[in-house]
């Protein structure tokens, strides 16, 4: 029953770690207001290798409709400015110095809807990926049973509780989801 217990272990970590990168992406879909979260997936090419933003400089918010970033390395700047115009998030900064200004327009109707769909769009995703590691538990749930190291009941019930996991990351998916779709479409 060990190996059981800690391979089902694993499945409930893939499951949250799907919910984490679910954040993370509702995190880089902007809302109209300015959030220093918007820029932390994005990365720079840095002395030839990509690096994460927040590595090449001190992201900040000073009010609601505007970024910062502090670049720490002069010669980072022009690379930052550019990893933030291809981002495709629809920013355009403004170099001031080793600090880069970042502007955040308010969103059209249209841009709205654009980002309600890709939100969606993610939370698709992440279902997907959570039937996939509840279908990857199912099938080793049922080989423990045909091997009879576990007895059908037992297949039942971690059946069951697998299936309850599930239905417990699918509710916290759409409930990140509704918060964004909210934040898109009220600000």
């Amino acid at each position: 029953m060990f190996k059981c217990d800690s391979r089902l272990e694993q499945f409930k970590k893939k499951m949250e770690i799907s919910i984490e990168n679910f954040q993370k992406e509702l995190a880089g879909i902007r809302a109209g207001r300015a959030s220093t979260s918007l820029l932390e997936p994005l990365r720079v090419d840095a002395y030839g290798t990509q690096t994460p933003m927040s590595h090449i400089g001190t992201i900040s918010s000073p009010d609601s409709r505007t970024l910062t970033i502090n670049v720490w390395d002069k010669g980072l700047v022009k690379f930052t400015e550019k990893a933030i115009r291809d981002s495709g998030i629809g920013l355009n900064p403004i170099i001031e110095g080793q600090l880069i200004r970042i502007p955040i327009p308010p969103l059209s109707e249209e841009g709205r809807k654009d980002l309600a769909k890709l939100a969606a769009k993610y939370a698709e995703e992440t279902k997907i990926a959570l039937r996939n590691i509840r279908r990857e538990a199912m099938d080793f749930i049922k080989s423990l049973e045909k091997s009879s190291e576990i007895s059908e009941d037992e297949m039942h019930k971690l059946s069951d509780n697998t299936q309850n996991m599930i239905d417990e990351f699918s509710k916290q998916t759409d409930s990140f989801l509704a918060k964004k779709h909210s934040d898109i479409t009220c600000v």
